[in-house]
């Protein structure tokens, strides 16, 4: 039904709009702010309980940070194409491990454009 009533109110909205300019607001402009207001008031629960759970969590996030910062920085430096890997897996032991996809060819490492010196034994 709201959809209806916002169909008609843009359509009729040129008819009026001279008529509400000389008022300040245009109707267009009404309805828009009315919309927005209306957007508002239906998601200020959900911005509330959201807010809550940041402030809950916030203590947890800052401590996984300083204690995992540092490793997760050398996995980061050591993966050079993380599309060739499944997401994380949970093992039932709590290892996490981190599997190649089967169908992604390895990388190979870069073979020396010079040959390695010789070492007289």
């Amino acid at each position: 039904m709201n959809r209806i009533s916002l169909i008609i109110a843009v359509a009729m909205a040129p008819m009026a709009v001279a008529a509400e300019e000389d008022r300040g607001l245009s109707l267009m402009e009404r309805g828009a702010q009315m919309f927005m207001e209306g957007i508002l008031k239906e998601m200020e629960p959900a911005i509330e309980e959201f807010s809550g759970l940041a402030d809950q969590m916030g203590p947890a996030l800052r401590s996984f940070a300083q204690e995992m910062g540092p490793k997760l920085t050398e996995l980061l430096e050591e993966v050079e194409d993380w599309s060739a890997y499944q997401a994380p897996e949970m093992l039932p032991n709590g290892d996490i491990v981190i599997r190649r996809k089967p169908d992604h060819p390895l990388v190979k490492p870069e073979t020396p454009t010079e040959p390695a010196p010789q070492i007289d034994l």
